[in-house]
């Protein structure tokens, strides 16, 4: 499991595909550390920092987050985040994107994953859409 303290949320900037540009966030302290050492160059916030939303924050106010800050979750909520991404485009809301964590992979696999996203991705190429890990 990436983070035994429940679901993990990372959150970074779309639109420009230079790592050094990316925001993370997490709820979960032991992936971004992780990530932290491995990519000192990317900005890296956890939940509960300033400026980000605060633990409990639900789902549907994530996703607003997320679209005024232009940023792209990412989340082991296989269950419910579709339903709630529905009723956010529903809203004539948008999102840059919402990547879904794999169970079956490791830390490391995640972050050679995350890490290739970010410095691959650009601007509107996962707009209002789920990924699931690993992109093929």
């Amino acid at each position: 499991n990436i983070c035994p303290h429940g679901n993990v949320l990372k959150l970074y900037q779309n639109g420009i595909s230079r790592l050094s540009h990316f925001d993370w966030y997490f709820i979960c302290p032991r992936v971004p550390n992780q990530l932290r050492r491995r990519e000192s160059d990317l900005i890296i916030r956890a939940v509960g920092e300033p400026d980000t939303p605060p633990k409990g924050t639900l789902d549907p106010e994530i996703l607003i987050w997320c679209e005024v800050h232009n940023f792209v979750l990412l989340t082991n909520n296989r269950k419910s985040m579709p339903v709630h991404l529905a009723d956010h485009i529903a809203q004539n809301r948008h999102i840059p994107g919402i990547f879904i964590f794999n169970p079956d992979m490791g830390i490391g696999e995640t972050l050679d994953e995350l890490i290739v996203i970010a410095g691959g991705s650009f601007d509107g190429e996962y707009q209002d859409q789920i990924i699931h890990l690993p992109i093929p």
